[in-house]
């Protein structure tokens, strides 16, 4: 995948859970060296032993990415650790199914934080060391549901409609910076946060109808728009929710 450009690239990955472990996987097949920060140890340490990364230059940051600090903090240890920045992946998302009237404030905040807070901190962080080299690229993981309006999804449509702005207008600040910012908008893709969802009855069933592809995404199905949005390839494309969704925004 040289063509790509990712050789030698300071790649910092937001998230070690499916989406993030896919494109850490691929950005290191790539040639990027990597630091991948998440909450949970225990998804690190997986991501560590993983045979496919054996060979890679990865480096792993244990931090809780719901505080402006945490989130400042950990961009700059990956950005002193790698020796700078080239590329940011955010790859971090929740997501809770209630009616409206049933969402308490602690559900809204939290889903909120997680989702938009921490993508506008750590992008913010992100953005000061890559305008300051004058390169860089950002892709933000986004959703169908910031375009689809999705009952029992409330908060988490709220976060990805305000990142897909979000992105735009980082996007239009730092284009000429050399900095490009883009997300990925996923359809419905087996992951860890719709693995539960999707094994409740019929629902699998019900969402594939749904799907003009005729199937599920996987996290995979997804890799390669990250990977060509992070990439030397797009430097001249910023601003774009790329959707990667089997047709479901169609209909």
């Amino acid at each position: 995948m040289g063509w790509l450009g990712f050789e030698e690239r300071r790649t910092l990955v937001i998230g070690a859970g499916g989406l993030g472990t896919a494109c850490a996987r691929a950005l290191a097949e790539a040639g990027a060296r990597l630091a991948v920060v998440d909450a949970d140890e225990g998804r690190l340490k997986v991501l560590r032993d993983d045979p496919a990364l054996a060979a890679a230059d990865v480096r792993t940051l244990t931090a809780d990415l719901t505080s402006s600090d945490a989130c400042e903090q950990a961009v700059t240890t990956a950005a002193r650790e790698l020796g700078g920045l080239d590329v940011l992946v955010h790859a971090v998302g929740t997501n809770d199914r209630r009616p409206v009237v049933d969402t308490p404030d602690e559900v809204w905040d939290r889903i909120l934080t997680l989702n938009l807070s921490s993508a506008f901190w750590t992008g913010r962080a992100a953005g000061r060391f890559m305008r300051e080299a004058g390169h860089g690229s950002m892709v933000f993981f986004s959703s169908v549901s910031s375009r689809l309006a999705h009952r029992h999804h409330a908060p988490y449509a709220a976060s990805k409609g305000g990142l897909d702005q979000l992105v735009k207008v980082m996007a239009r600040e730092w284009a000429a910076d050399g900095v490009t910012v883009n997300a990925v908008a996923p359809g419905y893709t087996e992951t860890e946060l719709t693995r539960a969802y999707l094994d409740k009855p019929g629902m699998r069933e019900e969402m594939t109808s749904l799907v003009p592809a005729g199937r599920l995404g996987t996290p995979q199905d997804v890799v390669g728009a990250v990977l060509f949005l992070a990439s030397a390839r797009a430097s001249f494309v910023t601003g774009q929710v790329l959707y990667v969704d089997g047709g479901r925004t169609l209909v």
